[in-house]
């Protein structure tokens, strides 16, 4: 398949919009991180606070904005939402999920989510830091 026919086909376009969102997400996580450690030290972690915090904001402003009728095609959709904030911060989706549970009004399963992603996600971070030294 020569490369403009592949260019036209979704299931070639769709998972290189996405690697290409996922680089751009990564490289810009790296380098703003970099930079806030330069910048402010190891005290605190600022570049997370920072990527999670923008990654939240741009999620909610980028899915609301394709939400509104705007015309954004799947690609763009994927590179942007799962690729570079996928690769940006997890949490923005995490934040996503969340909203969207509870815009449903399934409150308890919202709060659950909320909750139990946070506490039980640093729980299995702290098993697998037990489980890596006992080998």
């Amino acid at each position: 398949m020569l490369l403009p026919q592949m260019l036209q086909d979704p299931n070639f376009r769709v998972p290189l919009a996405i690697s290409f969102g996922a680089i751009a997400g990564a490289l810009s996580r790296y380098y703003i991180t970099l930079y806030l450690v330069q910048r402010f030290g190891l005290n605190f972690p600022f570049g997370t606070f920072f990527i999670n915090l923008t990654g939240c904001f741009g999620m909610g402003f980028f899915v609301t904005l394709a939400s509104q009728g705007i015309n954004i095609t799947l690609e763009l959709r994927l590179l942007v939402t799962t690729g570079f904030l996928g690769a940006y911060t997890t949490f923005s989706t995490y934040g996503l999920d969340t909203v969207n549970i509870w815009n449903s009004g399934n409150y308890s399963s919202a709060i659950f989510y909320w909750l139990g992603s946070a506490i039980l996600g640093v729980f299995c971070l702290q098993i697998g830091v037990i489980l890596a030294k006992l080998l």
